[in-house]
């Protein structure tokens, strides 16, 4: 059997979240990101880069209210200093007003830890007006972003309508009220829970320029969906803390760019892994690697998808990542027996896909997910530990174990 090629780069624990009280950094231009062309994460005179710590899936939300702000919570990667925030208008029809943008660390719920709820600022101002289709980059904030760390982005969307952009599914609580209340630290105002991340879509920092990240591109078994609510165990937060314990891979930074109902070829659930490759993946900083585990729902589908469609879809990633610059880690799609949609016609797609992830040679790397979660006893079924109760999506324990048959040395790439 042919070894896929594996390409690596020189080296580059947990601990709380430290959010300075100093000013701001010194503003620089906020960055809009329309489909912009990737390039290699820019470089400070330090020899220091961007690099994304945390990301999660832009779509087309429901209608947006005026006047409303969301506490979003979110779990950071890696670690680092001059924390930037990205929000995005990809999917709205006109442009949106954010007039205050905070960050700081979360204490329990809502409530944040006293004294660490800082301004963001966009070009030196303290607000900005994303038009449709584009996303603004926040300047730095000064201080010290701690890995594995709670980090609450607090703003207030003063005009809106037309639809939201935002990530569904979250698997995380996060907070909403009416009226502007992002400054506030107290919980008592945000009332409105939600398990959607509205705008924000992703955090980078700045960090030693031999770091840098991954970013997962997947469907709802990267979304996280039969794990557990508010607890991080999604397959990523798992690979983001064995990154975080492991010396000599120089990868640190994890991005979650799943969309429940994803598919590779096909808009749907989401568009296509094909036409959201940019701007979720390509337009993130410091992306070292791609790990693509996407394919069950084009297969499941009953779509006509033949294993020549998806491996072509494959090819298109791969070429266009290794354009960018970035490796590609393939991911074997998980079996899915017992699972409604499920028939020997599909299985045998799987399977064609999965003889090309293992053995065709042009990915960088192979993490076999299906080889770890498959039943010994029938291996179109996922094991029983592993499932999370519907046949398809694993759970807690299926989590970690997709998480834990990554060869952390194969997220190593000199491209």
């Amino acid at each position: 059997m042919r070894r896929p090629r594996r390409r690596r780069y020189a080296v580059g624990l947990v601990s709380a979240l430290l959010v300075t009280l100093c000013a701001p950094a010194t503003a620089v231009s906020a960055t809009a990101v329309r489909d912009a062309s990737p390039g290699p994460p820019a470089a400070t005179a330090s020899g220091r880069h961007q690099v994304v710590t945390w990301g999660a899936s832009a779509d087309r939300q429901g209608e947006a209210p005026r006047d409303r702000s969301y506490r979003a919570v979110v779990r950071t990667s890696v670690g680092g200093t001059g924390t930037r925030v990205r929000l995005s208008n990809a999917f709205g029809d006109r442009p949106v007003t954010f007039d205050s943008v905070y960050a700081g660390r979360r204490k329990e719920g809502a409530q944040l830890v006293g004294g660490s709820n800082r301004a963001l600022t966009f070009g030196g101002a303290g607000s900005v007006t994303v038009a449709a289709g584009e996303s603004v980059v926040s300047d730095p904030l000064s201080g010290r972003l701690a890995p594995g760390s709670d980090l609450v982005v607090s703003y207030h969307v003063l005009s809106a309508g037309g639809p939201s952009t935002g990530h569904g599914m979250a698997m995380q609580t996060s907070y909403a009220t009416a009226g502007n209340h992002s400054a506030e630290e107290s919980a008592a105002s945000w009332t409105d829970r939600t398990g959607s991340w509205y705008y924000l879509d992703a955090v980078s920092v700045e960090t030693d320029r031999n770091t840098g990240a991954v970013v997962a591109l997947g469907d709802s078994i990267t979304d996280g969906w039969q794990s557990s609510t508010d607890t991080n165990r999604r397959w990523p937060d798992y690979l983001s803390r064995r990154l975080q314990g492991a010396t000599g891979i120089g990868v640190k930074g994890v991005a979650n760019e799943g969309i429940s109902g994803n598919k590779v070829l096909a808009d749907g659930a989401g568009q296509s892994a094909l036409n959201r490759l940019q701007r979720d993946v390509l337009s993130q900083p410091g992306v070292r690697t791609v790990l693509l585990f996407e394919g069950i729902n084009d297969i499941k589908a009953h779509s006509g998808v033949t294993v020549t469609d998806l491996i072509a879809g494959y090819r298109e990633i791969v070429e266009r990542s290794h354009a960018a610059g970035k490796c590609v880690v393939g991911a074997t799609v998980l079996p899915f027996k017992g699972w409604s949609e499920y028939d020997p016609e599909s299985e045998a797609v799987r399977q064609g896909v999965n003889a090309f992830i293992r053995t065709s040679g042009e990915l960088d790397g192979v993490a076999d997910f299906d080889r770890m979660l498959r039943s010994p006893y029938d291996q179109e079924k996922l094991l029983p530990v592993f499932d999370g109760g519907d046949r398809l999506h694993p759970n807690d324990k299926g989590m970690q174990a997709m998480a834990d048959a990554v060869d952390l040395k194969s997220l190593r790439c000199d491209r």
